[in-house]
């Protein structure tokens, strides 16, 4: 007789978080390059109903580096009170949302990617069944390299979010670790084996 077993959730259930399916939160350094390896991903899973990415609503203007739903501080504080966000954080100045569908999406038994603040790592973790978190990381010299490339002032002070860099490398808990400093392909390999990897085992 063969048994299938999910490991992850056997070692750490957590009764009455949302699953079956997983959320994977992509975290990391600003310029560590997180959006470039998401973009890759999609496109690698492009044919997986299964696997979502969902668009961030952002309180500021779409960029060349990452992709977003703008919208108003003030329509952004009647969203969170109406319910609109699985998961919401500030950070440089503005408001970050994820759209509360995810929720019907991991019900579904299928896998979510998003990309989040460190800051609600613990949180969401209590709040799904299978929380897995990817740290993408870079050297500082590239980080510095890659954030003065960007040319966007409304992001804060360059120094400030080096510093800040530093702290989400130390402090993040993370269950897979991509250093992306070196070709795009590499590190979008990387995050497509996590993506894939169902975390459930054949037992005989």
């Amino acid at each position: 007789m063969s048994w299938i077993v999910d490991m992850r959730a056997a070692a750490n259930p957590r009764p009455g978080a949302i699953g079956p399916g997983r959320l994977i939160l992509v975290v990391g350094p600003s310029g560590a390059g997180k959006d470039t390896l998401i973009d890759g991903a999609r496109a690698a899973c492009h044919d997986d109903p299964r696997i979502v990415f969902p668009r961030r609503v952002v309180t500021r203007p779409p960029s060349q580096s990452e992709e977003n739903d703008p919208m108003s501080e003030a329509a952004f504080k009647c969203a969170v009170a109406d319910g609109a966000f699985a998961l919401w954080w500030e950070a440089h100045g503005n408001q970050y949302g994820i759209p509360s569908a995810i929720d019907d999406e991991i019900r579904r038994g299928h896998t979510v990617i998003c990309n989040v603040s460190r800051t609600i790592v613990r949180t969401t973790r209590l709040r799904y069944a299978q929380a897995i978190v990817v740290l993408v990381t870079a050297p500082a010299k590239i980080l510095q390299a890659r954030l003065a490339a960007r040319g966007r002032p409304d992001d804060g002070n360059l120094d400030a979010r080096l510093q800040r860099s530093a702290e989400v490398q130390d402090c993040c808990d993370a269950d897979f670790v991509i250093h992306n400093a070196r070709r795009r392909e590499v590190g979008v390999r990387r995050l497509v084996n996590v993506i894939r990897d169902s975390g459930f085992y054949i037992v005989t």
